[in-house]
This record gives structure tokens, sequence and C-alpha cells, in this order.
């Protein structure tokens, strides 16, 4: 039973560091979308934002055997987050600002930016649910307060899961209003939050072609050792770049 308990301590530790992360993709994806909104609003939308996540990551770990199931969910998180990740980044380019105008639709620009916030949500809690199954279907059963199974999955790697993605939405909670002023200082940075979530994006479309029912990669692909190690390397290699790069223009301005 301690080697058990161990093993689920051990679990779970890693599960919050996994969280952790996807919760900051997340946190700097609301912080973009509400930034050019007045500073009330601002806080109106991420609270609205983080009531979805964490409404969306509970929903998702109860229908976590469709999320595993049915592909197409999947394809649809990966399509949305490639989707507003080239959009934004082909605006830019275009020199377009990607929001819409403040004052001329106020009330509009303020619900689309709720909505698009809850669609983001969304694939992230799909991201985020995957990610913890996959962890958590390696621990032995454990019925907890006489339970077998929650939700179509055993009581103890529930709880595991539970606990991993309710702490998430906590560290996106503090981390969200970070990430606004962090943007205000350097908005250089959008652009390496929107490819950090493409790649993200990527993930998911990787764990969709690897689905059973499609077959175009190895069923175990997604969680073997050179996929995991390519994803992370990557996605810190953008973070890095971005800062750097959103630093030495600052530099630039400043000194201008």
């Amino acid at each position: 039973m301690d080697t058990v308990l161990l093993e689920y301590g051990w679990v779970l530790l890693v599960l919050i560091g996994l969280e952790g992360l996807l919760a900051a993709d997340n946190a700097v994806v609301m912080a973009v979308m509400v930034k050019h909104l007045p500073k009330a609003q601002q806080k109106k939308a991420l609270f609205y934002g983080l009531a979805g996540a964490f409404v969306f990551r509970f929903a998702a770990l109860f229908m976590i055997t469709l999320l595993v199931n049915i592909w197409q969910i999947q394809a649809l998180g990966a399509a949305y987050l490639l989707f507003i990740s080239f959009k934004h980044i082909y605006d830019q380019r275009k020199g377009q600002e990607h929001s819409i105008e403040p004052e001329a639709t106020k009330g509009s620009g303020f619900w689309m930016t709720v909505l698009k916030i809850e669609l983001a949500d969304i694939a992230f809690a799909i991201d985020s649910m995957l990610a913890a199954v996959a962890l958590a279907v390696t621990l032995p059963h454990l019925n907890v307060l006489g339970l077998e199974d929650i939700g179509g999955i055993n009581s103890g790697q529930f709880l595991v899961m539970l606990a991993g993605g309710l702490i998430g939405v906590v560290i996106m909670r503090f981390a969200a209003h970070k990430f606004v002023r962090l943007l205000e200082k350097y908005p250089q940075l959008e652009t390496a939050a929107f490819v950090v979530v493409g790649w993200v994006g990527v993930k998911l479309l990787v764990m969709t072609l690897s689905h059973d029912k499609l077959g175009y990669l190895p069923h175990d692909f997604p969680h073997s050792t050179p996929w995991t190690i390519i994803f992370w390397t990557v996605l810190v290699g953008i973070v890095v770049v971005g800062a750097l790069v959103g630093m030495k223009k600052n530099k630039e301005s400043e000194a201008s």
C-alpha cells in the first residue's frame, strides 16, 4: 500500500508540473485576447475565461472516455488552436490589428472576446485531460471512499487527474494577470505566445493522427520519449527566443 501511495504521489507531482505548464499556455492566450479591452473589461473577461477553464476541465474529466475514443473532438481542438495561431500571425504580417475596434463596437467586442477565450479554454481542456489520462492510466487501481469508478475511470486515477487539473486552474488564476502586465511591457511577446499556441495545436494533431481509428502515426507515439523531448524542447525554444527578441526590441524602442 505504501508503494502505491508513493507512486500516486510521484505521478501527482509530475501532473501538477505538466498542468502548470499547460495552464501557463492557456493564461498567455487569455492575456493576449483581452489586452485590447479597457482595464475594467479585461478583469471581467479574465474572470469569465478562468471560470470557463475550470468548468471545461471538470467536464472534460467526466467525458474523458469520449475524448480518448472520439478522434474528431481532438481534431477540432487542434484545428481551433492552429487557426487562432495562424490568424494572429497572418494579421500581424498584414499590419492589421487582430482585435475588434474597442469604441465602435464596445459591447460586441467584449462578448466576442469572451467567446474566443471560452473556445480556447475548451481546446486547452481537451489537451490537458488527454495529457492527464496518459499519466494516470499507468497507476494501479485504487478504490477511494468505497468507489470503484467515477465517470468510467478508476476512482484513485480520477482523483489524481482532478487534483492536477484544479491546481492547474489555480496556477492559471494567478498567471493570467501577470501575463497581461508582461505583454503590456513587452508587446513583441504576443507573436511568441501564439506560436506556442500553434505548437500545442500540433501536439493535439499528433494525438489525433495516432488515434486507433486513423493510425497515421503509431498509437504510442504521442507518449514516447522522442516526441516528448521534441515537444518540450521546441516549446522552451519558442519561449526563450520570443523573450530574447522581445527584450531586444524593447531596448531598441527605449533607446530611440
